[in-house]
């Protein structure tokens, strides 16, 4: 099994917070990519394998802030039909930094164009944007702001309101460390592959299950402070 972690521009993240059911069409886009390039690793046609992948949907960061984002568990390979009518599994190798790189402009071409089609984006002379909504409520016009704080790390309250939080990715980002590796990063999208477990390795596939599957708090942890 491999994780593919997708995280999307900011603005993305924002309309996907506002019209959770955009989040379909996205991931179906990144199934089939994954899937097309696993079959094309092995040497098989479409009609000739079939992958398989379970998905996360990720609501929230590092800090409990809003950011949608996808965690895909995925078989690192595909199962075709052997000559006897049993499924055999053909293990796929690992992807390159360049065919990671080339999957992820692959995603951006497509989810830029199925968000068009759908009119939330607006492409125009080469730049796209937000369509504006077509109508807001109450509840949209105060849940938005605090949106936009919450998915770029800043304050939403009180006299530092706007500040940015520092955190500690960005902290150690800002201090040079080397790129990683099966990361890539393009305009705002961002695509990881490094984590993945051997088929005997079930305990780390257990512990990543439940890396994946943890609630934004843990409970037992959330402590109230008298002011």
């Amino acid at each position: 099994m491999r994780q593919w972690v997708l995280s999307l521009q900011i603005p993305l993240r924002l309309l996907l917070a506002a019209q959770p059911e955009l989040v379909t069409p996205v991931l179906q886009v990144v199934q089939r990519v994954v899937t097309r390039h696993l079959l094309d690793g092995v040497g098989l046609k479409g009609e000739e394998g079939q992958g398989g992948a379970v998905t996360l949907i990720q609501r929230f960061g590092s800090a409990a802030n809003l950011n949608i984002h996808l965690h895909c568990l995925v078989l690192d390979g595909v199962y075709r039909c052997g000559a006897d009518g049993v499924p055999v599994f053909v293990q796929a190798g690992a992807p390159t930094d360049d065919e990671l790189h080339a999957l992820l402009q692959t995603f951006v071409t497509r989810l830029m164009k199925i968000l068009t089609r759908r009119g939330v984006l607006v492409e125009e002379m080469g730049q796209t944007w937000l369509a504006e909504p077509d109508a807001d409520g109450d509840e949209a016009h105060t849940l938005r702001p605090l949106q936009v704080a919450a998915i770029t790390y800043r304050i939403a309250f009180g006299p530092r309101a706007g500040h940015k939080v520092l955190t500690l990715r960005g902290a150690m980002a800002r201090e040079g460390m080397a790129r990683e590796l099966l990361c890539s990063d393009i305009d705002g999208f961002s695509l990881h592959a490094a984590v993945w477990v051997e088929a005997h390795e079930r305990k780390r596939l257990e512990r990543l299950c439940r890396y994946i599957t943890r609630p934004a708090l843990a409970d037992e942890r959330v402590k109230r402070h008298q002011i």
